[in-house]
């Protein structure tokens, strides 16, 4: 019914003298169905000008076949284009260390900032050492003594084996002096091993990075006393370059991933939402079943994320490239759908044609064709909603922001 100039039809109708009629028909005696039949005819009679070939529907479609349409074209263009899977990845660490206390004893200084980045070795906590140090002392003193014990128990070994050989003393002064200067010598191992544990002990009171990484906010600051038993860890390192991505693959793509990951064209771009930068790296892992509840495969990437875009424990959108095949692509914004499947408006003397295709995936806002275009093709990609099949166009400029 498009083009009916109704408010036309409706003037019309009201111009009717309807009481003239409604006393005609009385007059004439006739019965109500005739007037109500007289009535459809006077309609049918209006509304027939307007379809008849010299009414306003024709002349409608006449103006539409004959006025041009502006619109904004594009280029079908044949290149390579890169076959890609998108994936949601999280961001692990590659290495992550709780610290945690090993005695029992008073935080005396914290040497890094919350949050900061240190090197392996650097200083992180100081801790009361005192009692430790007192007691090594003790034990050293006591090693000292029994070490000059057993200097004085050797030289009496030495020499009542002396005597014995020459008949001077007794066999039992030399059994006896052996067995004292035995018993010393595992007293002095002993206090040895005891001064060794509390050096160790004492090296446990200054706390060094295990590894580089990202330092946590520190749980406890100076004057807190800390236990080994406590659940809650000094501070926590993470690792933050190089990082692992893991993200799942649909085991579709399985055979297509090893394929890649053989011939070494398999590279992964990780994308962090609201960051327009991007992370690069390569495939260092497939998980070796496939999830039989999803029909997921898990994939691990290594990223050297030296600039640290990626952050541990981040959700990243993963574009797994697998290889790159020649394609024609079209921007996405030229494809329309319909009822019976996906179409372009080809633009040909300046007219617009329906031009069916198939389009095989979508990729950074451009789409793939798998038939219906062979490249070099002039497609429509603003003003489709005042074209159809024939429809003549202009060829205008694309808007700025566009």
């Amino acid at each position: 019914m498009r083009g009916i100039d109704w408010p036309r039809v409706v003037k019309e109708i009201r111009g009717i003298d309807w009481p003239r009629v409604v006393k005609e028909v009385q007059q004439r005696k006739l019965m109500a169905g005739g007037a109500i039949a007289l009535v459809a005819v006077a309609l049918v009679w209006l509304i027939s000008g307007f379809w008849s070939p010299n009414g306003a529907v024709a002349q409608s479609q006449r103006e539409g076949r004959s006025r041009t349409v502006p619109v904004e074209v594009a280029i079908a263009v044949k290149k390579k284009v890169p076959v890609r899977a998108e994936s949601l990845g999280t961001v692990t660490p590659m290495a992550s260390v709780a610290i945690k206390t090993r005695i029992d004893t008073e935080i005396l200084a914290v040497h890094f900032a919350d949050g900061a980045y240190v090197q392996k070795g650097d200083l992180l906590f100081t801790l009361d050492s005192r009692a430790l140090e007192a007691q090594l002392r003790e034990k050293e003193g006591t090693l000292a003594r029994n070490r000059a014990a057993l200097d004085g128990a050797e030289r009496d070994m030495r020499r009542y084996t002396e005597l014995i050989a020459k008949g001077a003393t007794t066999q039992l002064n030399v059994d006896n002096s052996t067995t004292q200067a035995n018993v010393l010598r595992g007293q002095v191992a002993a206090d040895e091993s005891a001064v060794e544990n509390l050096k160790v002990q004492i090296s446990y009171c200054t706390i060094r990075a295990p590894i580089s990484g990202r330092a946590s906010m520190a749980a406890v600051k100076i004057g807190n006393f800390v236990r080994p038993a406590d659940s809650t860890p000094l501070a926590t390192i993470i690792q933050a370059a190089p990082v692992y991505v893991t993200f799942p693959l649909p085991q579709r793509s399985l055979p297509g991933l090893r394929e890649a990951l053989a011939a070494g064209s398999a590279t992964i771009e990780a994308v962090v939402p609201g960051d327009t930068r991007q992370a690069r790296g390569q495939v260092s892992m497939i998980e070796n079943t496939v999830d039989a509840t999803t029909g997921m495969v898990a994939v691990r990437a290594t990223m050297p994320n030296t600039d640290e875009v990626l952050w541990p424990g981040t959700l990243v959108t993963v574009r797994l490239t697998l290889r790159e095949e020649d394609a024609v692509t079209i921007p996405s914004a030229a494809v329309q759908v319909s009822q019976t499947g996906s179409f372009v408006f080809v633009v040909k003397e300046d007219t617009a044609t329906v031009q069916p295709i198939s389009v095989a995936r979508s990729i950074d806002g451009e789409s793939v064709i798998a038939k219906g275009l062979s490249g070099g093709e002039t497609v429509v990609t603003v003003g489709h909603l005042l074209l159809s099949n024939g429809t003549r166009v202009a060829v205008r400029d694309a808007k700025a922001g566009a």
